[in-house]
């Protein structure tokens, strides 16, 4: 039998689902929206979120929407995949609020959830679906080639996936999406310097990770 609290606590998500599902207008990927909220009463919001009021999480929800829909769409590469990433996005963050410090800025917070989920899904999909794609690419390899290929291109998603988020997301928008530091930067509201230094750091962990698989 569900607890009472955890049925009500799903009950809300449930509805919150719906809601974005239903509601959600995600503006053109050039365009934030910009509340002009203090940074207190966004914390204020926060804290009535974290009490369970889905009427507050709803306002952080269109304050916020735009920005982590671009960071979705950077990632997904499609706008509707975009959009039904973001609203998962902020359908896990709903349910992870209670792990969210309110005095650090929400945005940030929450970007960096949406990619993360992004990145995720992206990593299910390419276990789950390229390899007849892999196969195809390689049938004018040799089979030793071809078995050399597959094994370092798997070796390469297990490697990314083993990442801390923060440095998979600054690989996956370099490497996979090819954005400039500055672009990344704005999409995931980072100093240009920490942008550099995560792609530094992944890159290094990358490496020292296929090495020992060599």
């Amino acid at each position: 039998m569900i607890p009472r609290k955890a049925a009500k606590t799903q009950r809300k998500l449930t509805a919150l689902s719906l809601s974005a599902r239903q509601n959600a207008t995600f503006p053109p990927p050039h365009l934030y929206y910009t509340s002009g909220m203090s940074d207190s009463e966004e914390r204020e919001l926060v804290e009535r979120a974290q009490r369970g009021e889905t009427a507050a999480f709803g306002e952080l929800v269109r304050m916020h929407q735009a920005s982590v829909f671009n960071v979705c769409l950077r990632l997904m590469g499609e706008r509707a995949e975009a959009e039904d990433a973001a609203q998962e996005a902020f359908i896990r963050a709903f349910g992870r609020l209670s792990t969210f410090q309110p005095e650090r800025p929400f945005g940030p917070w929450m970007r960096r959830v949406a990619a993360n989920f992004c990145l995720n899904r992206l990593e299910a999909r390419r276990e789950a679906v390229p390899l007849d794609e892999e196969r195809d690419e390689a049938a004018e390899l040799t089979p030793e080639a071809s078995r050399v290929q597959t094994e370092q291109s798997q070796a390469v998603r297990t490697a990314l996936a083993s990442l801390p988020a923060h440095y998979r997301a600054v690989v996956e928008l370099r490497h996979f999406q090819e954005l400039s530091y500055d672009e990344i930067a704005a999409e995931l509201n980072l100093p240009l310097s920490d942008v550099k230094s995560h792609l530094f750091r992944a890159r290094k962990m990358l490496a020292e990770k296929l090495r020992r698989e060599t």
